[in-house]
């Protein structure tokens, strides 16, 4: 390979996956002087890095105060929120519901409008509205007072999670993709292990202007989401674009590296965001597989985000003891979802980690439901919990990875993102509708849906892989080394149908 001209041309190699990093030799630095791949490579990481503080942090903390704000009702509930407002458990998965409707079928729409308005207008705002909701839940005196707050709660957060996945995508290519997006989603897992600590300090403050604790969980997590929200205006870049820091050599490279996989910025234009792209994206078999899956691990992470602390009732701790207890499992998760999509994109294996976390969950399920021994059913919930959030990481990663232009990536997240939000609402029956403390009947569906999430995995990593083989052998008839940069054949025009993407397994 030739050096690359130009002052910044250490800098020309900025987010290439590592199979594309190994292929190139020598660099040459600003000064001139030529780079062993070792010095490149520690610069291209630098870079990384340097894109990372500036993204994720702010993202990962919109998608924890969204998961803490949405999920603290399990820890009002312990609290006494069913008793001030005399609500039975079949009303309290009834508010699980009316949350979780619109946030199911916001997100279509949000995706669309990102576009429009952008990710540092739209992302800021709904975590300033949902945050504001999320406040005036500590001054409803009701029943039906909840259910308009959960109602609104779940329309303005419906959003967030596909935006924030979509809006990753346009800084990262797909090789580097799940491991940011494991950041982001461990909050979920970081969130519902620290919900249980803030709510016991919370608690503390019970009495505190004539209000319950309960109360106070909900009015201080939210003011501080709208806090958080009006600083984002400031602190979310854009695109790749708006990093004062790079150079315009790194930015053109990340453009053309962007395009080269048929990643559109968000302050582009697209002519292939229209009806037809996006109905297309339901018929992708691809789409369809990672959306079942959605489903069934939805349920499964959010049944046991909203019901372990009453679990933990059920396995004889209470109170305080029940919030402190369900950190562990949630702050194992945490570590494994990370260390696991470590490896996903280090190998390439979406479909892979999917399999074995399934695996492990059922286990876990297995263990949970066989046994009568208190102790032995709280540390299958370290199979269990880590296992079933290990899936949710690769679920919209995989719908991102394989999926283009953007209406169709767009419209994937969204449609994936949404079923995953309909298990969620199965979810808050499943366990309602089962006795305490076993749930048994919770626990065996659960368990299956485990199973069928390793089916779906399975089938769908064997028809990409098929896929893959046909291109392959249509790359071999068409003659040509590389991909065109425009036409009907290449990327940019032709989106995942295109002979040159290769599906990521």
């Amino acid at each position: 390979m030739h050096p690359s001209r130009g002052s910044n041309s250490s800098h020309q190699h900025l987010l290439r996956d590592e199979d594309t990093q190994v292929n190139y030799g020598a660099v040459t630095s600003a000064a001139g002087v030529l780079l062993s791949q070792a010095d490149a490579d520690k610069t291209n990481a630098s870079l990384r890095t340097k894109i990372d503080l500036a993204v994720l942090p702010t993202v990962a903390m919109l998608f924890f105060l969204s998961s803490l704000d949405k999920s603290n009702i399990s820890n009002a509930a312990v609290a006494g929120l069913l008793e001030d407002l005399h609500m039975s458990e079949a009303q309290y998965s009834t508010a699980l519901m009316v949350t979780l409707i619109p946030y199911s079928t916001a997100q279509f729409a949000t995706n669309l409008i990102m576009k429009v308005v952008g990710p540092r207008t739209l992302l800021p705002t709904l975590a300033i509205l949902w945050g504001f909701t999320c406040a005036v839940q500590g001054f409803v005196t009701n029943y039906e007072g909840l259910l308009a707050c959960r109602f609104f709660l779940g329309l303005f957060e419906g959003g967030l999670l596909p935006g924030i996945t979509l809006y990753l995508s346009t800084f990262y290519p797909r090789q580097r993709l799940q491991l940011r997006g494991s950041i982001v989603l461990s909050a979920v897992t970081v969130a519902s292990a620290f919900s249980g600590l803030l709510a016991a300090a919370i608690m503390r403050i019970d009495g505190l202007a004539n209000k319950p604790g309960w109360a106070w969980l909900f009015i201080l997590e939210g003011l501080f989401t709208v806090a958080f929200g009006g600083a984002c205006y400031i602190l979310l870049p854009n695109t790749p674009m708006s990093l004062s820091f790079l150079t315009e050599a790194d930015k053109r490279h990340i453009v053309q590296k962007l395009h080269e996989e048929g990643t559109i910025l968000a302050d582009e234009p697209d002519e292939h965001l229209n009806l037809v792209e996006i109905g297309r994206t339901f018929i992708r078999p691809h789409v369809l597989l990672v959306s079942i899956a959605g489903f069934l691990n939805g349920a499964t992470v959010s049944g046991l985000g909203y019901f372990l602390p009453l679990i933990l009732t059920g396995l004889g701790y209470h109170g305080r003891d029940a919030q402190l207890m369900s950190v562990p499992p949630f702050a194992v998760a945490a570590v494994c979802a990370i260390t696991a999509s470590f490896f996903s994109d280090r190998y390439g294996q979406r479909g892979l980690m999917m399999i074995v976390s399934g695996m492990v969950a059922t286990v876990g399920f297995a263990i949970f439901l066989a046994s009568y021994t208190n102790l032995v059913r709280y540390a299958a919930l370290f199979l269990l919990v880590p296992a079933s959030f290990c899936v949710a990481p690769p679920l919209g990663t995989w719908a991102v990875n394989n999926s283009a232009p953007f209406a169709r990536r767009a419209t994937a997240l969204a449609l994936v993102s949404g079923m995953t939000n309909i298990g969620a609402v199965l979810a808050t029956w499943l366990f309602a509708m089962s006795p305490a403390p076993r749930y048994t009947s919770a626990t065996i569906v659960l368990l299956v849906f485990q199973v069928a999430v390793v089916v779906c995995a399975t089938a769908n990593r064997l028809w990409l892989a098929h896929e893959n083989r046909r291109k392959e052998k249509l790359r071999q008839a068409s003659g040509l080394t590389s991909a065109p940069e425009h036409g009907p054949d290449s990327v940019m025009e032709a989106g995942d149908n295109s002979i040159w993407y290769k599906f990521v397994l």
